[in-house]
């Protein structure tokens, strides 16, 4: 018999439509072969960026101020709401991290997250009827242990650079 346990949280990333295309200078995922946390990413590649935004069906998303404010409102909400436990939350112009301890999978809570944020920023007259606002999926890696959520939490919250969230880096002591 085996025991398996929950995830205590989840580092959930929502990226903004259109800013951050296969071929970007950052590397990408794929729902293919490049679709594994802290796996190969794509390539850089300037012709797959050239023809994946030619793709695109509206101008790539980015957030003012006051859409980041409601988005941020908006996961309080539905974290009130479902019961889910909001840790950390920082909408910055092309993307939002959340730190969420939650039950169930987390591309529920991912789900909800941009369906709640995408209603209020409707409500608000901050996105236009036929703009999508959200990349197709997004990120969600599970924080198993306490100090995954510390380091997490202050990613989140401190460590909007251009270095990506790893789950066991020595960014912050664990004791």
């Amino acid at each position: 018999m085996s025991i398996t346990r929950a995830p205590l949280a989840y580092l959930i990333t929502i990226r903004c439509y259109g800013t951050w295309l296969h071929g970007d200078l950052r590397g990408s995922m794929d729902r293919k072969e490049h679709h594994q946390h802290g796996g190969p990413k794509i390539e850089p590649n300037k012709k797959l960026g050239e023809a994946e935004e030619a793709e695109l069906k509206h101008p790539p998303f980015v957030m003012t101020d006051a859409q980041r404010a409601i988005m941020e409102n908006a996961i309080r909400e539905v974290c009130d709401h479902r019961g889910y436990r909001l840790l950390a939350v920082n909408a910055r112009t092309n993307h939002v991290h959340s730190v969420v301890a939650a039950r169930g999978r987390p591309e529920a809570v991912m789900n909800a997250l941009k369906a709640y944020a995408t209603r209020r920023l409707r409500e608000a007259g901050l996105l236009p009827n036929g703009v999508r606002p959200w990349s197709r999926h997004g990120s969600n890696p599970y924080l198993w242990t306490s100090e995954q959520i510390t380091r997490a939490v202050d990613y989140v919250l401190n460590g909007q650079d251009d270095k990506p969230f790893e789950r066991d880096s020595p960014r912050l002591p664990t004791r």
